[in-house]
């Protein structure tokens, strides 16, 4: 065997066994009250917004969409939808819920309404996933009760759909195949020790706000943020979406760096999947919130085992291929970026400064090695450079990618380098260098290649 036969062995075998996810899964921006689903083989997680500049109050102007066919890598899909896409709203677009029916996507939203000043439930459409989204209704759908906040809908198996809602009451009502109108009264659920527990210390029972409704085999469970402030997520059980109830106790014990909690729970690939929001990140709080995900199972009588934050998170369900087009805002770990969005590219990743990086999580490189590494970028600096190292941000150096001005902050290029020989499952590190202390391109993609293409 030659030496460089032997080193490729040695990194496949390296790589095979390297790489944790991480909690929060989004770094690049403050992502509160998740609300995933599974559509088309694929996780689409529904987020809010906190501006980084909260930290006495919420401010939330808009909504973002994230999405992974592996649960470790999640792609940025920019924000689809806002409160100004409300005529009717004035702000504080807080945590909702969307849903796919008879070929379109569905999200549920609390804004304040300029006419009331109270939060009101709105509906937003889309023809895909990742919007964008348009107020389906130019009015309220739901505007008639108190705390008209974190809207939830569930659709039973005989297909009547549910939409559920509330604080400090939790309501439902009967929503109408079209899922924009809904028949019958609004329904206030009657909240019960015995229903709910009782460990709050200024109501009745632990219901808080927050819920999620779904179904698992006999049980209808009913999960929600409980006990008072800070939070914890507790859930119920019924043997109906309307019940009566009974309180199984808490999922997630009160951790992590915020005070609010939210959940979110789906099943994908054979797994179940509780993804929740903490203030974990470097500026995190109460106000500046992200996304979490913990893998589990049920116990053999269906109950749910206490959930405890982890920073590792879940581990990879699939690979990644390298050899596709792969977008810059694919990411299952980084440090010290941003992202943002036009017309011309879509998302792409910006605000890259010296020693920032990407992780990308379990790609695989097969038996056949790639010649080339190409990137889509954008900048006006004269030098700086992309470093590809394997499975450790000081891990073997694959490539270095060097880039110079393209003539514009919009100004695409596509620029390529030769790459290390490299073979089976490997994470990657992309590291950015460069001689300043100003921001040094914009990134759109990447991808590797067999063929000696270079663009330079």
């Amino acid at each position: 065997m030659t030496y460089k036969k032997l080193i490729l062995v040695i990194y496949a075998i390296i790589g095979g066994q390297i790489g944790i996810a991480q909690n929060p899964i989004v770094q690049t921006c403050y992502t509160p009250d998740p609300a995933p689903i599974v559509y088309d083989n694929q996780v689409y997680v529904y987020t809010g917004h906190d501006e980084d500049r909260a930290t006495s109050r919420f401010e939330m102007n808009d909504w973002r969409v994230y999405s992974s066919t592996d649960m470790v890598n999640w792609t940025d899909h920019g924000s689809p939808l806002s409160y100004k896409t409300f005529s009717w709203a004035k702000g504080d677009a807080w945590a909702g819920h969307c849903i796919y029916r008879n070929g379109k996507f569905y999200w549920y939203v609390p804004l304040v309404s300029k006419e009331t000043n109270m939060h009101s439930i709105g509906v937003a459409v889309s023809d895909t996933p990742t919007g964008p989204f348009v107020d389906a209704l130019n009015r309220p759908l739901i505007g008639k009760t108190i705390g008209e906040i974190d809207p939830n809908v569930f659709i039973d198996d005989d297909g009547q759909a549910y939409l559920y809602w509330g604080n400090p009451d939790l309501w439902y009502v009967k929503l109408n195949e079209d899922m924009i109108s809904y028949e019958g009264d609004l329904v206030k659920v009657k909240l019960t020790k015995e229903g709910f527990g009782a460990d709050h210390p200024s109501r009745f029972t632990s219901y808080e706000e927050g819920p999620w409704m779904y179904k698992h085999g006999a049980f209808y469970y009913m999960v929600y943020a409980a006990g008072g402030v800070p939070e914890n997520i507790s859930y119920s059980t019924s043997y109906s979406p309307t019940g009566p109830w009974t309180y199984r106790g808490i999922i997630m014990p009160v951790q992590g760096n915020s005070f609010t909690i939210h959940p979110g729970i789906i099943e994908f690939m054979g797994n179940n999947y509780f993804f929740y929001h903490n203030g974990d990140l470097p500026g995190g709080g109460g106000f500046t919130r992200s996304t979490c995900v913990e893998q589990f199972y049920y116990n053999t009588d269906g109950t749910i085992p206490t959930i405890n934050m982890t920073k590792e998170g879940v581990d990879a369900v699939s690979t990644l291929n390298p050899y596709q087009r792969v977008e810059a805002e694919t990411i299952a770990w980084s440090e010290g970026l941003k992202t943002n969005e036009n017309s011309q590219v879509g998302v792409y990743v910006t605000d890259i400064h010296d020693g920032d990086y990407i992780k990308i999580r379990n790609l695989d490189f097969g038996n056949n090695a790639p010649v080339i590494f190409e990137a889509a970028v954008a900048s006006n600096i004269a030098k700086a450079c992309i470093e590809l190292r394997l499975d450790r941000k000081d891990g073997l150096v694959l490539g270095t990618l060097s880039l110079c001005s393209t003539g514009g902050w919009n100004k695409w290029k596509v620029i390529s380098t030769k790459v290390q020989q490299v073979i089976g499952r490997h994470d990657l590190f992309l590291i950015f260098r460069g001689d300043t202390d100003d921001a040094l391109f914009n990134f759109d993609y990447w991808k590797f290649s067999h063929e000696n293409n270079e663009k330079i």
